[in-house]
């Protein structure tokens, strides 16, 4: 299989036609029905008829397509650390494209779970990894670093995946066949090799229909987060990011005074062993607000979440590794936090996540936003929306 994007050109066992890259997609409303568990096994299709394109449709990054049928994360057996199909898992790289899958069980769209190549920190590894290949929600869309330039196959997806994929089974739901289309671009063009050796097509769809297959596939265009600003921010400690004085510094009333706070302690000589930073920036109305110093820092102990001024550096300083989130930040600080209200501000809130150029829009829960090392979280809230995302230049160790 081999994969020219200079050519414009790519060969999946036939020559596809590369278009204009307009966005990935494949997806679509799921089918009425119940979810199907892995090991299952689909009915067997009957339609021997070309399936075509059904026009496009916008979706947002971060939207859930499909019906939730695996857990999220690899499985036991897939990627948790180790080197898979020669896929390295490490510090997420700076440079991404992006393929999208969609897998159809008798007519109805399975959702790709999100956080597959992925592993949580650790105290050896305080910022986690991330396998080339990885998804960061539940669109079905496939990141791919092209910081190495290689091209990818469906087959060592599957397995950073930990799920197994055949022309019979693929993820576990199996059948006595499975048809798979790609689609380039606009044009669509069935796959008949083996499903493992398929080179992930950048900006393209590919569709696996297990089971019954479609007579129409459908197809998205995407809205994509902003474009990152390509000045960075420098964060310098004691500095000040922002424009606009909100919030007075330090804890409110009804945050932390030295009590612990979900299950997270304040304590005037903690043993630090897990010592890793995120960054919040607020948003409000086009005007960027200045995140208070002394967040977590009572007079008489430090929390395992603070700041030290006004750049909006989140410190998490810790004898053990958690799952820190944002809703454990904004209840230490004492402030509120839901989809319509930040902090007292209030309005349509739309987030963003960073991680080290790995961006998306998150459309769940904003308490449950995890605070990994070096991730940014842009909340915004009013209008206007921010035209571009700040990366940063980080005063501490990376």
């Amino acid at each position: 299989m081999l994969l020219k994007i200079s050519s414009g050109f790519l060969a999946i066992g036939v020559v596809f036609a590369l278009a204009g890259c307009g966005g990935g997609g494949g997806g679509g409303s799921p089918s009425a029905g119940s979810s199907v568990g892995a090991g299952s096994a689909a009915g067997t299709g009957t339609s021997t008829a070309a399936p075509t394109l059904e026009a496009a449709s916008a979706v947002v990054d971060g939207t859930t397509l499909g019906t939730e049928n695996w857990p999220s994360g690899s499985t036991s057996t897939g990627g948790t650390g180790q080197a898979v199909s020669g896929l390295n898992c490490a510090v997420a790289g700076n440079a991404y494209t992006y393929t999208h899958l969609s897998i159809y069980v008798n007519g109805q769209q399975m959702a790709l779970p999100t956080a597959i190549g992925s592993v949580q920190p650790t105290l050896a590894a305080p910022k986690g990894c991330v396998y080339p290949l990885n998804t960061v929600d539940e669109t079905g869309k496939i990141h791919m670093d092209t910081t190495t330039g290689a091209n990818y196959t469906l087959g060592e997806f599957f397995a950073v995946w930990g799920e197994p994929l055949s022309a019979t089974n693929v993820a576990g739901v199996q059948a006595s066949t499975v048809t798979a289309y790609v689609n380039i671009g606009g044009t669509l063009t069935q796959y008949t090799g083996d499903l493992n050796n398929l080179v992930l097509p950048p900006l393209g769809e590919v569709t696996l229909m297990v089971g019954t297959p479609l007579t129409q596939i459908p197809t998205y265009t995407w809205t994509d987060p902003p474009p990152f600003d390509p000045t960075p921010v420098t964060l310098v400690y004691g500095g000040t990011v922002g424009t606009t004085t909100y919030w007075p510094d330090g804890d409110t009333a009804t945050g932390g005074a030295g009590a612990t706070v979900d299950g997270l302690t304040c304590s005037p000589g903690m043993a630090v062993n897990y010592h890793v930073h995120a960054h919040l920036a607020i948003f409000y109305n086009g005007q960027q607000m200045i995140l208070p110093q002394h967040i977590g820092l009572p007079a008489s102990c430090d929390y395992e979440m603070h700041t030290h001024d006004h750049t909006g550096i989140i410190h998490i300083e810790a004898p053990n590794v958690k799952n820190y989130t944002l809703g454990d930040f904004f209840d230490i600080w004492g402030e509120p936090l839901t989809n319509s209200n930040v902090a007292g501000l209030t309005g349509n809130i739309v987030a963003y996540l960073n991680d080290n150029g790995e961006s998306r829009r998150y459309m769940g829960d904003l308490r449950a936003i995890s605070l990994m090392s070096h991730r940014d979280v842009t909340l915004q809230i009013g209008t206007p929306a921010v035209s571009t995302l700040a990366t940063y230049s980080w005063y501490e160790p990376q």
